[in-house]
């Protein structure tokens, strides 16, 4: 017996949660004992807080999917890892853009990352619509997948407005996030039809 769909999203709510682990051990406490101590501070929290929606997001997202997954085979397992590994840099890449501040390399890595994750849960999607053939429930779920298409897009475009400006790569990264935010009710729509 292979590995099920269950198993298969334990595995990766423990990976997802030793990220979010790791990112928020990289909150330090201040040296002062008020309130202005947090200040020097900000960058590190708004990174933080942007890289914990996105965890969040996946984590929604992959949750969503797989309750309408039927079947897991050796090519979802691998696209599965392979969105993992991007997500599992969302430490590093958060640490270092907070860090500096926010400069124009750590942003447009940052950036590098969201599209790897990004590019990695279509790649996912579409291995999962290839072990369900025919007119099933996940394909009738996944529809056009505009969302994901245009995130894609977008943070290339994050990535390319970086190099005028971080702020404006930032400003895009928030913007695909608070896309993200809107509940897709593509899947939770058709759970009815189990």
């Amino acid at each position: 017996m292979g590995v099920t769909s269950e198993r298969l999203k334990a595995f990766s709510d423990g990976v997802l949660a030793i990220i979010v682990t790791i990112m928020v051990l990289e909150l330090k406490a201040p040296h002062g004992e008020d309130f202005p101590a947090l200040l020097p501070l900000w960058p590190v929290f708004l990174a933080y807080v942007l890289s914990f929606i996105y965890v969040a997001i996946y984590w929604n997202n992959h949750h969503h999917l797989f309750a309408v997954v039927e079947k897991v085979n050796g090519a979802v397992l691998w696209a599965n890892i392979h969105l993992l590994f991007w997500l599992s840099l969302l430490p590093f890449v958060t640490a270092w853009a907070s860090e500096s501040h926010f400069a124009r390399d750590p942003v447009a890595l940052y950036g590098l990352v969201l599209l790897g994750a990004a590019f990695a849960y279509y790649i996912l999607v579409v291995v999962l619509l290839r072990a369900h053939e025919g007119e099933t429930l996940l394909r009738r779920a996944i529809g056009k997948d505009f969302k994901g298409k245009i995130s894609i897009v977008a943070y290339l475009a994050g990535m390319v407005g970086t190099c005028l400006s971080p702020w404006i790569g930032c400003l895009v990264y928030v913007g695909v996030a608070a896309m993200w935010l809107v509940p897709d009710r593509r899947i939770e729509s058709r759970l009815g039809e189990v």
